[in-house]
């Protein structure tokens, strides 16, 4: 196994990197977290992209990329540079490379940074199914040697940088048949590149590791910087989760990927990939950096470490859990999809209130339903009002959980309805009152919800241990002190496994587990992805609860968006769209709105919305069905990675879509 991919798992420690210059601007080393994005517009257009490089230097953005598919697109790198600078703007220029030698060799005379595909660079996508030899293999990385020098050396003697851009979705033959589509085989394809530039004693290089699947971006951008421990390399990362898609379901998987991965002191620079006009993703960028910093600045009082939590950081495996009941047809735990836990608004108050949120909720999302309603009981009086909420709902939700500090006498048992589960807060010197309520919660057919921290779980672990199976759950509602929540939850992980505790995890995007809380509804939906998509990522959470202010629809909805971002659980279509570039053959972001409203009701549908085929067969590697530009205005259809109809005019295209999904047998009327 490789070894430890950043300084801790459980407060935030910004891993240490040479710093590489990308003209006036710093990246790396203790310089700020940088800013990027990328015109979308026709290069060869500079009038048009000259404006979009502006809009988006005014809206903050530290480093923007443009697409050079050709030599042409190349040399008007040139005049566009020419004419930003003579704008006043000092903001470096990218030239985003992918299957050219050439188009890299004249864009790297007039921009400060060159991107490159390694996947792509010098190499034929023939897909061929065979085995390399070694002689063959280093036949390879000889011709490559040959192909990538020339634009190192001249890098070198320019003073350029270079990104050694890796791609999940457009790995080379050589890669995909030595090491797989895998993020191993993605750290060995940027490593080829970076061995023959240090060959030539040139250092000047960020790396990123990029994929549509959090789980996949996240696992390779660890690796990678285990590998880079392991070989004394220092490199600077940029983070992205590519083909993010737009709204909320984009900015969802951005912050499970990049956020996870800042809290974790990885990145160094970010880009969140949206299928909107690029200025938008800046701001986006800017919360995710602000979290980031916050967490910087938590991490530096504490000097706590902690032995690594049992997850396999490089490899995802669920932790196991006992499984518990909440209902007849849902259960918690084992082997069951993480469960969705909604906080009331109207709460105890008001119980015919909290029962119509629940099911007009019900009414509003097909898919997406209450498994269990938080409520909060802070005096005896309101017991009744308790048992007229669990007699309204019935069936319609499985658990009712009664967050309480009162005592658990048999008057708050009696009603029947949704099973009964108790939360409360224990520290670590309340091991007999611990005892003694999960006692009359077994006895009364209950369910006890604790919630600890890392002091209290160490200490009451040998009460938890003899809990009957079934009849506990674990969560944490803060961090502790001198962790983050993430680290909270991973040492609770490793301190449950030690005690032999398997109850399943609630995973609770609180006020308190946040780091930088603002009253706008992004901010808490970035805030529960970091918390909830990292757990996710690394295997742990049961359940899940994403606990706003905002309408109980919101919360719901947003639980089971992080768990489809995460790839925890699917209960709507899945999209994987690129941002569009000047690459894209086609309107990108009007076509994804017109196909989500052709299938967005598919439940378990992936469709992938690829504007060229630079990425698109490679980043559609778990998508059902595929929208790819083949030529300008016209269409190729994919099944998984095979193409199945071709050069389909673009008005036809979307109906062709819908019936291809038919024709496969997954269609569903709305």
């Amino acid at each position: 196994m490789p070894g430890e991919y950043c300084p801790s798992r459980h407060r935030t420690i910004r891993r240490v990197t040479r710093v590489v210059n990308v003209g006036n601007v710093g990246v790396g080393g203790s310089n700020p977290i940088r800013l990027q994005s990328m015109t979308t517009s026709d290069t060869e257009d500079v009038a048009a992209t000259l404006a979009q490089c502006i809009k988006l230097a005014e809206a903050g953005c530290e480093i923007i990329r443009i697409t050079a598919p050709n030599k042409a697109a190349s040399v008007a790198l040139k005049s566009i540079h020419q004419q930003f600078r003579s704008a006043g703007f000092s903001q470096p220029l990218v030239a985003d490379i992918h299957f050219l030698p050439q188009a890299a060799m004249e864009a790297v005379e007039h921009v400060e940074k060159v991107r490159v595909n390694p996947g792509n660079y010098a190499d034929k996508k023939k897909f061929a199914v065979l085995e390399y030899t070694d002689a063959a293999y280093a036949e390879e990385l000889e011709r490559l040697h040959e192909a990538f020098s020339p634009l190192v050396l001249r890098a070198k003697a320019l003073g350029r940088s270079l990104r050694i851009g890796t791609n999940h979705g457009s790995l080379s033959d050589r890669i995909m048949n030595r090491f797989g589509d895998t993020p191993n085989g993605m750290v060995e394809s940027a490593l080829e590149f970076i061995r023959i530039a240090e060959s030539h004693g040139y250092k000047d290089m960020i790396l990123s590791m990029k994929a549509s699947n959090p789980k996949v971006m996240i696992e390779a951008y660890r690796l990678a910087a285990a590998r880079m421990s392991e070989l004394k390399m220092d490199y600077p990362l940029h983070l992205g989760v590519t083909e993010a898609g737009e709204g909320e379901d984009a900015r969802i998987k951005s912050a499970i990927g990049i956020g996870s991965l800042l809290a974790d002191g990885l990145g160094d620079t970010i880009r969140v990939s949206l299928t909107e006009d690029p200025w938008h993703e800046i701001p986006v960028c800017r919360e995710l950096v602000a979290r980031s910093d916050k967490l910087i600045q938590g991490g530096k009082g504490s000097t706590k470490n902690f032995p690594q939590d049992p997850a396999d950081p490089f490899s995802y495996s669920r932790r196991k859990s006992e499984s518990l009941t909440l209902s007849e047809k849902c259960r918690v735990g084992g082997t069951e999809l993480p469960r969705v836990i909604v906080r009331s608004i109207a709460g105890l108050t008001n119980w015919q209130a909290a029962a119509k949120e629940v099911l007009d909720a019900h009414a509003q999302q097909r898919e997406a339903r209450v498994e269990g309603l938080l409520v909060q009981l802070t005096s005896p009086e309101q017991i009744p009002s308790l048992h007229s909420l669990r007699k309204a709902l019935g069936l319609a939700v499985p658990a009712v959980f009664v967050e309480t500090a009162l005592s658990l006498d048999t008057e708050l048992f009696k009603a029947e309805g949704s099973k009964l589960v108790i939360v409360r807060t224990y520290k670590a010197d309340q091991s007999a009152q611990l005892k003694v309520d999960s006692e009359i919660c077994h006895k009364n057919g209950a369910i006890l919800a604790a919630d600890l921290d890392v002091e209290s779980t160490k200490v009451l672990a040998p009460v938890l241990s003899k809990i009957p199976a079934g009849s506990l759950i674990i969560s944490s509602s803060q961090p502790s002190s001198g962790l983050h929540a993430i680290g909270t939850h991973r040492e609770m992980v490793r301190l449950l496994n030690e005690a032999k505790v398997n109850a399943p995890l609630w995973i609770r995007a609180t006020e308190a587990n946040a780091v930088l809380l603002d009253k706008g509804f992004q901010s808490r939906l970035l805030e529960a992805s970091i918390l909830a998509g990292s757990l996710l990522v690394d295997g742990y959470g049961d359940l899940i609860s994403c606990e706003t202010p905002d309408s109980t629809v919101k919360s719901l909805t947003l639980g089971y968006d992080v768990l489809q971002g995460a790839r925890a659980r699917q209960t709507k279509t899945e999209y994987v769209a690129c941002p569009s570039c000047g690459r894209t053959l086609f309107d990108i972001q009007s076509t994804t709105l017109k196909i989500k409203a052709r299938t967005g009701h598919l439940k378990s549908v992936t469709i992938a919305v690829m504007g060229c085929i630079v990425n698109g067969p490679g980043e559609m590697a778990d998508a059902d069905f595929g929208y790819v530009g083949g030529a300008p205005g016209k269409i190729n259809l994919y099944v998984g990675k095979t193409p199945v109809k071709f050069n389909i005019p673009q008005e036809e295209a979307v109906e062709r879509l819908v019936d291809l999904i038919k024709e496969k047998g997954k269609w569903v009327e709305a």
